[in-house]
Order: structure tokens, then C-alpha cells, then sequence
């Protein structure tokens, strides 16, 4: 037996892990280096290795699907301005454009050529979401893109290694936070560089010239597992419908999803037009969660790149919500984009319900938060409340799992990390005075739903401030499946008591305060099928309520907090009888 061939996959698998390790340092240089606490504390971005066609070889495991799978088209766009022929070693490529990047212009994208011993032999890209990018800030209440900020076209921002000073002195003009959005772009090409480096001495650790005979078998490799893991889900055509709170009137998606013997196909017919406020999302958004919401399911054990999402088409009618053209607002995309998991689950329910979680939270609750001359100009004596601009994310509750709780708090599916009560007031005159799990959030079932968070949150000295809100899941919760219930919705107000608007720029007047209450995720399966040693645990943690535990699990305790056998068996019995 020739063992060549076998040695040689061997070597090729060893390589593709090295790669994906470059990538992975790539996210952390990133990290270690920005400015913007959206990417250092919460981790929102994404990076990863292209050939030199554009095709995504891999991605680091830190970073949003949001980001890398609409990332993984980008590439391309830039390629169609600038030849890889007129690309230069110490050259960096920038856009936050919606429609050529990840869907809004809070996202910067910068893509790097990468040359080895003279010649170009790839591209890094990277994606980061930036505080502050001028405009009406992070919000859903403009028109049109152009309301939304600043908006970057592919260009150079340095040029064989020099800054693009002209450049430069725009960005810096068009942003409440100059100097945060010029360090997050010497920040994102600080990490393409690191990665360049680590590029090359792999290349020279292997004794290869270029990175083709890698990508054949990432390709070919990736492609053949996606595949035989499709064949493996029951043929068919499936339906699904989900509901956002939307801007002023509700959204509906739809999808009917095609399983194939090869590949997967979703046609958003019937889905709810394009909104007239940036709720809107960009094609090639509305793929990139859709693809992961399917991924996750038929295929999570593949790694991300080119070759494994080729088999999942998107069909999305002209006009609709999910293909969104210019220049529609498009600000707060990932409201209606990070429901697309939840709408493919629906659908894959149907073939494979073992394998998907309920409904939770979806869409992150990030509250950007204003203060200072640009909201109010009432004064306390002498002093002008300070002037600040700061965005803090948060999650509420995943669904149930079939063998499992829901995740508490834990945001799901942009995974980006909740960010640090210490991190928002060490960079803005906030006081986030409550931060706590939200008890009896999530959903009943036989596997509860997580729980969300109750937040409070005020300016310092309890000043006027403003909240740009962009919250759903307030009237539509996270339903559960197969008998479990949804989870609790979400709510806006005041301390005072006043109830918000989920969506829009609102006024925190002095001495009161910003109240959240996260939604929970769905529960899965019937409660009274939930064993009662959890439920009397749930009770001591003070996550379910002693009553919710007996009318909604049909479990009963005794006077130490233990399960009451006999008084639990006649409630169960009692309740399958009615």
C-alpha cells in the first residue's frame, strides 16, 4: 500500500489547523488593540485568510457569523476595485459600505494583500464594529443610508505601508469619537500585519510557496462532509414563519426550505417589505444567518469557509425586508438578521427535531447611550452634564435544548460576549446600578428556556441622558417547541414607571432611570414532563417561583424545599387528566 497520499492528507489537515490558528491570533491581536470596547470587551468581529480569488480559507473561532459569512463575499468586492495585480505589499484596503461589506456602516471591513518572498499569495480580512461612525448614531429612526454616517467606499487607507492622511482626516471629521475610530483603524491593520508575518513562517515551516494545494483541500474536503451531512437530513420541503416587533408595525419572515440530496435551498417568498427605518437588511446579511442558522444544525463539525457554504442558496424576493437596496436605512440590521436562526430551526424542526433548540432572545440588546450638549441643554449651575457616546451589549435568554436548559444571558446567534459593567463606566459617566438574571424568564418546559437580565441603568449623578433603542422580542417573545412555553417577553420603561418605545431615540430626563428587562428563551417539550429535582433546584436558585412550579410544572414541595413525591404524582396525574 502506497502510504503517500494518506501522509500526505495528514500533512494538508496539520496545515489547514495552522491556519486556523493564524486567523485566531489575527482576532486577538485585534482585541488586544482596539479602541472601541465593542471589540475589546464583547468581541464583535471577525477574521479570517482568503485565496487569491476571494474565497475564505478559514476564520478565526473568536468573531460573529454576522460578520464572517457576509465578510466571506466582501473580499470579492474589493478584488473587482483593485486587482490582486495592483496590490502592494504594506497596502490596506478599507469600507464600511453596507451593500459591499457586513450590512451597515457601524462596521468597518479592512483587507490586506499578503506577499511571500515578493509574491502575492493571499488576502486577510477583518471586520470590526465601531462606536461611533457620525450621522444619527446606531439607531433605527433614519430614512436612508445617508442619515446613518459616514459612509466609506473601498479605498486605501495606507498605501505600501503609509497612512492615507486625506483619508484619515475625513474619518477623523465625521465621528463624535475621532480619535477611538482612528485607532480602530490602525487597530485592524495591526492584526492583518501580525497574521502576514505568521502567514509567511508557516509557509516556511512547511517548505511551500503558496497557499493553492491548501485550498484544494480545504475546498474539496469541506464541500464532501457538507454534502454527506445534508444527505443525511430527511428530504422535503419545510415551511416556517417568524415575528419582530419591527419599527411601527410588526414584521413577518418566511421561509420554505428546500432539503435536497446535496444541498439546501430557502425561499423568503412571503416575507414582509423593505421598512421605511433602518430595520432594513442587506442581502448578503440576510445569507450569512441564514446559512449559519442551517450550519449550526446539518453541519456544525465543519469549519467555516468558502466550500462549506456553497451548498446553502438563498432565494429572498426583490423588495422584501432581507434585500434591502441602496440606499435604504439599514443601521440596526441584526434586529431582523439575528432572527433568521430561529426562522431556519423552525423549518429543520420538522426533518430533524432532535438536533434544534426553541426560540430565544435572537437579536442582542445593545443600548447605545448618549449624553451631554448633543441631548440636553439644561445645565446644574455651571456644569453641562458631559458629553459621551457609548454602546454596552447584553443578551437575553437562549431556548431550551432537547437534553438541555436554555443558556442564561448568553447571546446567541451573533455569540458576542456580554460586556462588562466595570468596562461602560470606566469609558462613560454610566452607573449600571442593577445587573442581575431576570427570575421566572424563561420558558416552562420538560428543558427550561435561559433566563434573561434585568438592567438599570443611569448618567452619572442621575443626569439627563438618551437611549437609542433598538430592542425586540417585546411583542413577539421566544416561542417554545413541542409543548415547552415561550419565554418572557422584553420590556423598556422608566424607573418612574413609564413605559418606552422598543425602538427610536427617547429622552432619560433627570433623576430617573433606564430600565431592561432581556426576554427569555423558550421552553422545550411539556413542563409536567420536567424532572422534579430540577424544578425544586430551579425553585431554591430562585429562578422559578414555589407557585410556577406547581401550576406550571405540576411539582410540589415541601416545607425544606424538597419534592413532595406523592402530592407531585397527583398534580401530574390530575393535570393529563384535564
Amino acid at each position: 500500500m502506497n502510504a503517500a497520499p494518506e501522509l500526505a492528507k495528514i500533512r494538508h489537515q496539520v496545515m489547514w489547523n495552522r491556519l486556523i490558528a493564524v486567523v485566531e491570533e489575527q482576532a486577538q491581536v485585534m482585541i488586544r488593540t482596539a479602541f472601541s470596547t465593542t471589540v475589546r470587551e464583547a468581541g464583535d468581529l471577525s477574521a479570517g485568510v482568503f485565496d487569491l480569488e476571494g474565497r475564505m480559507l478559514a476564520q478565526a473561532v473568536t468573531g460573529t457569523p454576522g460578520h464572517v459569512n457576509a465578510m466571506s463575499e466582501s473580499v470579492g468586492h474589493f478584488l473587482k476595485k483593485f486587482p490582486a495585480r495592483t496590490m502592494r505589499e504594506g497596502d490596506h484596503y478599507i469600507t464600511n459600505d453596507p451593500w459591499l461589506g457586513t450590512g451597515h456602516l457601524h462596521d468597518l471591513t479592512v483587507v490586506t494583500p499578503v506577499f511571500h518572498r515578493g509574491t502575492m499569495i493571499g488576502l486577510l480580512a477583518n471586520t470590526a464594529h465601531v462606536i461611533d461612525i457620525g450621522g444619527l448614531g446606531m439607531g433605527p429612526d433614519g430614512r436612508s443610508v445617508f442619515e446613518e454616517g459616514l459612509y466609506i467606499p473601498i479605498i486605501r487607507c495606507f498605501e505600501e505601508g503609509r497612512p492615507n492622511e486625506t483619508f484619515f482626516e475625513f474619518l477623523r471629521a465625521g465621528s463624535r469619537l475621532p480619535v477611538e475610530l482612528e485607532g480602530d483603524v490602525y487597530s485592524l491593520s495591526a492584526c492583518n500585519d501580525t497574521a502576514a508575518r505568521r502567514l509567511g513562517e508557516m509557509l516556511d515551516e512547511f517548505g511551500i510557496d503558496n497557499l493553492a494545494g491548501l485550498a484544494d483541500f480545504i475546498f474539496a474536503s469541506s464541500l464532501r462532509a457538507t454534502e454527506a451531512a445534508i444527505a443525511e437530513i430527511p428530504p422535503g420541503i419545510y415551511h416556517s414563519s417568524i415575528h419582530s416587533d419591527g419599527y411601527d408595525a410588526p414584521i413577518t419572515l418566511r421561509a420554505a426550505m428546500t432539503v435536497g440530496e446535496n444541498d439546501i435551498r430557502v425561499d423568503f417568498d412571503g416575507t414582509s417589505p423593505a421598512a421605511a427605518r433602518g430595520i432594513n437588511v442587506p442581502a448578503a446579511y440576510c445569507r450569512a444567518y441564514a446559512s449559519f442558522g442551517i450550519k449550526v444544525v446539518v453541519a456544525p463539525e465543519v469549519p467555516n469557509n468558502w466550500a462549506s457554504l456553497q451548498p446553502f442558496r438563498m432565494k429572498i424576493p426583490e423588495g422584501c425586508i432581507l434585500d434591502a437596496r441602496h440606499p435604504a436605512p439599514v443601521s440596526v440590521r441584526h434586529v431582523i438578521g439575528q432572527l433568521l436562526p430561529d426562522l431556519m430551526m423552525g423549518c429543520l424542526h420538522q426533518a430533524v427535531p432532535d438536533r434544534v433548540a426553541a426560540e430565544g432572545s435572537s437579536c442582542l440588546w445593545n443600548p447605545p447611550l448618549r449624553g451631554g450638549a448633543g441631548v440636553s441643554s439644561r445645565r446644574e449651575g455651571n456644569r453641562m452634564p458631559p458629553d459621551f457616546e457609548i454602546i454596552t451589549f447584553n443578551s437575553g435568554g437562549t431556548g431550551a435544548r432537547r437534553q438541555r436548559d436554555g443558556l442564561d444571558a448568553t447571546a446567541f446567534p451573533s455569540g458576542v460576549r456580554t460586556m462588562p459593567v466595570e468596562a461602560t463606566e470606566n469609558v462613560a459617566p454610566i452607573v449600571i446600578w442593577r445587573k442581575e438574571l431576570r427570575p421566572g424568564s424563561g420558558g416552562a418546559g420538560r428543558t427550561r428556556g435561559g433566563l434573561g437580565q434585568i438592567m438599570e441603568i443611569a448618567a452619572l449623578d442621575d443626569m439627563e441622558f438618551a437611549c437609542n433603542a433598538i430592542f425586540d422580542r417585546i411583542q413577539h417573545p421566544p416561542r417554545g417547541r413541542d409543548g415547552g412555553h415561550e419565554g418572557a417577553a422584553g420590556y423598556v420603561g422608566l424607573k418612574s414607571g413609564v413605559p418606552l418605545r422598543a425602538k427610536g431615540f427617547q429622552i432619560i430626563p433627570d433623576g430617573d432611570r433606564l430600565i431592561l428587562k432581556l426576554p427569555g428563551g423558550g421552553g422545550m417539550g411539556p413542563p409536567d414532563a420536567r424532572d422534579p429535582e430540577a424544578v425544586a433546584r430551579d425553585v431554591r436558585d430562585g429562578v422559578v417561583s414555589e407557585d410556577e412550579a406547581r401550576a406550571v410544572y405540576r411539582v410540589a414541595l415541601t416545607a425544606a424545599g424538597g419534592v413532595d413525591d406523592s402530592a407531585t404524582r397527583d398534580l401530574r396525574r390530575n393535570n393529563r387528566k384535564e
